[in-house]
């Protein structure tokens, strides 16, 4: 386990007074970085709350307690002090955050949140208690010191969780995914789902983006997000991009879906519908269709939602059978001038789209209505009474749905 440095800078030692008024205001310094924690660092918000929020308070005091320690002895500490079981417990928090999956960053972001309330609070109390102004630069480099120290001893024991434990449990996690987009048996699902320590959500709902883009956004979704390369995947769900790497992410239906989208700004990412967990493979399916249709090149940098396009995925299903029909229902138009014939299909077009209300036609087209009226004529006279047969009206509006 790493060690802290153990002496103030330069000397510094807090006047017993000083010290005194400190240690008196501890818990009320504790309870505000708890909250601010909380209030700041989303990750935090649920697990630091009720009991496990007043078991956070009292490390956070104890945490204080050492560090009051350091700065009231010109000697720093030997192990048989507070402020080495200080450290050995932030070791033990940072493997607690390897075991539960998550990195370091959401427990960076409290440590440096908690260190600027705390000096916030220790400095106002220090120069209240009669520290002299001198010594106020010297005391702040301690308290942050200080958090440095405690905040490379908890990434020490991160890595060093991750490398045994966490990385099994990393291996479990990954095979939970792949099976989840391969061969998604339930029993099986079950089975690895408890052996990877993994707590089902209610739904999944998949990511394909490049896999540079990947790190970014796994650090803002929710921590319970499976993330998988594997060229199995990739070879069952018919994926053309090789550098892809699909994300997994909990219950992003409803307002989560909302916050998701925000999370993908910026990035070429195509998110498929959300489903029942043990249905994920085919939210990825759809989002691998959408990417092989090309929905996410029309914008460039933004996520293609798919559930914005599915007109143009049911459409694009089977592009061979769409151009056939297309080619059926115009061939009335077939004999014509090109020029004419281009005319009457997009008046067609906006008919069926229109259901034949000439004015909308006409503003849809910029043309006036008695064109529109002229137009429908000639088309009338080539398609003759199919223009009134619901099975003709279907196929056509199937087929000239979209814009070639």
């Amino acid at each position: 386990m790493a060690r802290a440095r153990p002496t103030a800078p330069d000397g510094l030692r807090l006047p017993r007074d000083v010290t005194s008024t400190l240690q008196e205001q501890l818990p009320a310094v504790a309870e505000r970085v708890v909250e601010t924690i909380i209030a700041e660092v989303p990750s935090y918000s649920e697990p630091f709350r009720g009991r496990m929020g007043r078991t956070i308070e009292s490390a956070v005091r104890i945490a204080l307690g050492g560090f009051l320690d350091l700065a009231s002895s010109r000697r720093g500490f030997d192990p048989g002090t507070r402020v080495e079981s200080v450290f050995e417990a932030a070791y033990a928090l940072g493997q607690g955050e390897a075991r539960s999956g998550r990195s370091m960053d959401a427990l960076a972001s409290a440590y440096r949140v908690g260190a600027r309330t705390a000096w916030r609070d220790l400095a106002a109390l220090a120069v209240a208690g009669g520290l002299p102004a001198a010594d106020l630069a010297r005391f702040a480099e301690l308290v942050f010191d200080y958090i440095d120290q405690l905040s490379a001893v908890s990434v020490s024991g991160h890595a060093d969780e991750l490398a045994t434990t966490g990385r099994a449990r990393q291996r479990r996690l990954d095979r939970l995914a792949v099976t989840l987009l391969t061969d998604p048996d339930p029993v099986v699902l079950d089975r690895q789902a408890e052996e990877a320590d993994w707590a089902p959500p209610r739904t999944l709902t998949a990511v394909v983006l490049p896999r540079a883009q990947a790190g970014g956004v796994l650090g803002v979704v929710d921590q319970r997000t499976l993330a998988t390369q594997d060229d199995a995947v990739r070879a069952a769900l018919g994926s053309d991009a090789a550098e892809a790497t699909v994300l997994l992410v909990p219950d992003a239906d409803g307002p989560g879906r909302v916050a998701l989208r925000r999370a993908l700004r910026g990035r070429d990412a195509v998110v498929g519908p959300s489903r029942p967990w043990r249905e994920a493979r085919t939210s990825c399916a759809r989002a691998v269709q959408a990417r092989a249709a090309g929905l996410h090149e029309d914008a460039p940098g933004e996520p293609v939602d798919t559930e914005d396009h599915l007109v143009e995925l049911v459409l694009g299903a089977d592009p061979e059978a769409l151009a056939d029909l297309r080619a059926r229902v115009l061939a009335p138009l077939a004999d014509l001038r090109p020029s004419t014939a281009e005319k009457l299909e997009a008046t067609l077009r906006s008919w069926v789209l229109h259901h034949g209300r000439r004015e909308e036609v006409a503003a849809d087209l910029f043309v006036h209505p008695q064109t529109v009226r002229y137009r429908m004529g000639q088309l009338r006279e080539v398609y003759g009474d199919r223009l009134e047969d619901p099975r003709t009206v279907l196929e056509l509006t199937v087929a000239l749905a979209l814009p070639r």
